[in-house]
């Protein structure tokens, strides 16, 4: 067990660890960057997009428009943002670089499932066996059509309600 004095930056969000994407489409979330050191220190964001362990793509995270923030000591930044990519049933990954020591320091990821079979975690066995369901529209169409009918027939065959004259009031 690394000695917490080590640490110099983590990283997390909140992504599970596998999720339904569609490629091409914005994938939101909020990034938390905590430097749990005694000094302020700079870090960088890195994505990266892998299949079957061979990356993808790779490309620097700007925040606030530039490729290293300041995270005060002590302190932990929250950072909103999205992704749109191109890829999908890969992981993607999100890598910590404190500036000092240009290393990797901690990193996130998810994996983004196609949403055809996204229905299970990554690996868990698929169903080929086709499932029956019913249709109800046919069904409920024609009592829903009765109810609309009952209702407007008994707001047109109300009895006019008796209205009283008020008399005029106190000067």
């Amino acid at each position: 067990m690394a000695d917490s004095s080590e640490v110099k930056g983590d990283v997390f969000w909140d992504l599970p660890p596998w999720i339904s994407y569609i490629a091409g489409t914005d994938l939101g979330f909020a990034l938390y960057v905590a430097n749990p050191t005694d000094t302020a220190k700079e870090y960088a964001l890195i994505s990266n997009l892998s299949q079957n362990g061979t990356v993808i793509s790779e490309e620097s995270i700007k925040v606030s428009g530039y490729a290293w923030f300041t995270v005060e000591a002590g302190d932990w930044v929250r950072l909103r943002g999205s992704l749109s990519l191109d890829e999908t049933n890969c992981l993607l990954t999100i890598v910590l670089v404190e500036k000092d020591t240009e290393e990797v320091v901690d990193s996130v990821a998810t994996y983004l499932q196609m949403p055809s079979t996204a229905a299970l975690p990554p690996g868990w066995p698929i169903s080929t066996t086709p499932v029956q369901t019913t249709d109800w529209t046919g069904i409920l169409l024609p009592f829903m059509a009765l109810g609309l009918m009952g209702a407007m027939v008994t707001s047109m065959v109300k009895a006019p309600e008796e209205r009283k004259q008020l008399t005029e009031g106190r000067r």
